[in-house]
């Protein structure tokens, strides 16, 4: 007996029963005899043949048959399986990096009053106005080549200013 390794990637191996007869192509042939038998039971007038009881048995077999076709090694009926899962996907994917998922929920914080919100916005704006005196000491250390200035940004987008003074 011959034993072959089959790799765990192929999962969609399908066991042939009879010649090139896998089971779902066996199902196919075999559901219009179930389905007819059903249709002669239950269908009035019951257990009595009917002309149209022939043509739906007769159209549910030729339906049958035509999904038990093998192209390129699958069955009609799988790929309009996956036709239909083709068209039925969505079409446009949006992400949304705003979502709520997998965050926490912080219920319990306080409102804050608005009007005392735009108080403290307005109030870290505003820088105070140097007077005239002072403006030119400042802009004496900024352009005095004996001190060093260096602005530094950091990988967050902070700013560092560094002044040094170098003392003789």
């Amino acid at each position: 007996m011959k034993v072959t390794v089959v790799p765990a990637q192929v999962t969609t191996v399908e066991d042939k029963i009879m010649g090139n007869i896998g089971l779902s192509q066996l199902l196919l042939f075999i559901a219009p005899v179930f389905i007819g038998g059903g249709c002669y039971i239950f269908l009035p007038p019951f257990s009595d043949l009917h002309p149209y009881k022939y043509i739906l048995i007769g159209i549910v077999a030729v339906l049958c048959v035509l999904l038990a076709i093998r192209i390129k090694g699958k069955l009609i009926a799988s790929w309009i399986v996956v036709l239909l899962r083709y068209n039925l996907r969505p079409r446009l994917y949006v992400f949304n990096k705003n979502t709520t998922m997998f965050r926490e929920n912080y219920d319990t914080i306080a409102p804050v009053d608005e009007g005392a919100k735009k108080e403290e916005t307005k109030a870290d704006y505003h820088l105070p106005k140097l007077d005239f005196h002072s403006a030119a000491k400042v802009r004496d250390l900024l352009d005095n080549p004996e001190r060093r200035l260096r602005f530094e940004s950091t990988k967050k987008g902070g700013l560092y200013v560094r002044l040094t003074e170098i003392e003789e």
